[in-house]
């Protein structure tokens, strides 16, 4: 019983895991890996922020700012990513002179997948500040 659940996981695991490392590549490798590395640094400022929680205060107040940072330049870069994407799309389809439909609608979605991304990143920046605010008080 316990292995075919395991297999069911592994299963769904898996599909879930290739949607998303699909998506990622999608929305164009540079910045999705840069808005990654700032979910990254995030996680690590607010793991280092919930170890220092009882030894030293100081040290944990200060990962909140960094916390915001990390997630605030992870938007940025989302957003920014999306522009570029976006004035690239349409350089091409002023060369070319087409609009098919579904053309630009891939073209926007890959241009929004970036800016979704770094909205992800700053939304777990400020739930984790959040948390950590109140567990300091």
């Amino acid at each position: 019983m316990k292995l075919k659940i395991f297999r069911i996981m592994a299963i769904i695991v898996g599909i879930i895991g290739t949607s998303l490392i699909n998506r990622f590549m999608e929305g164009g490798a540079l910045f999705m890996s840069l808005i990654l590395i700032c979910l990254l640094i995030l996680i690590y400022f607010t793991i280092k922020s919930i170890l220092t929680l009882k030894t030293n205060k100081e040290i944990s107040k200060k990962m909140l700012k960094h916390i915001s940072d990390s997630g605030t330049l992870g938007l940025a870069l989302g957003v920014m990513g999306s522009f570029i994407g976006l004035i690239t799309a349409f350089d091409v389809l002023e060369a070319t002179g087409a609009a098919e439909p579904s053309i630009l609608a891939g073209g926007l979605k890959v241009a929004l997948l970036s800016t979704l991304f770094g909205l992800f990143t700053f939304s777990v920046s400020k739930l984790a500040i959040l948390i950590l605010r109140i567990v300091q008080k």
